[in-house]
């Protein structure tokens, strides 16, 4: 799929990997929807590219205006053809000591963010997809998706409900429209306002960018980036590893 001159809808987008992914895109000519829920880095974006760059303010904690935006997306913005929901948030969480009171509306943000907005921007958006030449549902995903830790089982079940979700769509598209894509990206630790503080070893937003533009571009079903790419290997021949070493995060 070539991205030069399409409109890209992608979430998260003022900050870390959807702020690559922005300007990544825009450097290939793409027009980008930005969505957000921060309104000054969203002005950002709107001073550093312009025309290139229409940005939409959003909480992606609140379904009621997530179901608004995908019912009036394909009217306001119909020139859309590729979707990266990007956007997740992510928690650390110790059931033992927390309070259950307490950490519950926390936590229903967390689930609603990284996987209810998932499913309401596919699902909607899909018959307008539909109607394009050709078209691309993106949903970024983990290697936590795959071998959970410890502190963050919300943000891991999330994601993990995600590459699910991801893979039967993929199969409802290839046997109903095969001309839209629907692809999984996989991303290992990268370095974000998220993971402040947290493991070594991470990678940047824009080799991220990269990665996941280049996966795009060859048509990848999954797109595994950096050490993300162990995991399918480990996985089959060692899972027991895969698990020790990513139950510490």
């Amino acid at each position: 799929m070539n991205l030069t001159g399409r409109t890209v809808l992608v979430t998260g987008a003022t900050r870390g990997v959807g702020r690559a992914l922005t300007r990544r895109l825009t450097g290939l000519d793409a027009r980008v929807v930005a969505v957000g829920r921060d309104r000054g880095g969203l002005a950002d974006l709107t001073a550093e590219y312009g025309e290139r760059v229409s940005t939409e303010e959003l909480d992606l904690a609140d379904p009621t205006a997530v179901d608004a935006f995908a019912d009036a997306l394909p009217d306001r913005h119909p020139e859309v053809s590729v979707v990266v929901n990007n956007a997740g948030v992510q928690h650390l969480s110790d059931f033992l000591t927390a309070d259950p009171r307490a950490i519950r509306p926390v936590l229903r943000r967390e689930l609603a963010v990284n996987l209810d907005a998932v499913i309401t921007l596919s699902t909607g958006l899909l018959p307008h997809l539909a109607n394009q030449p050709a078209a691309a549902i993106v949903n970024i995903s983990s290697g936590l998706a795959v071998a959970p830790k410890a502190s963050a089982p919300v943000y891991c079940a999330a994601k993990s409900a995600v590459r699910t979700f991801t893979r039967s769509l993929r199969y409802q598209c290839e046997d109903a429209a095969p001309h839209v894509r629907v692809v999984d990206a996989v991303l290992p630790l990268v370095d974000t306002d998220m993971t402040a503080g947290r493991g070594r070893g991470k990678i940047s937003p824009a080799e991220v960018a990269r990665a996941v533009v280049e996966g795009i571009a060859r048509d990848r079903a999954e797109i595994y980036v950096g050490r993300a790419r162990l995991l399918p290997g480990l996985m089959r021949v060692a899972p027991s590893l895969a698990h020790r070493a990513l139950r510490h995060g």
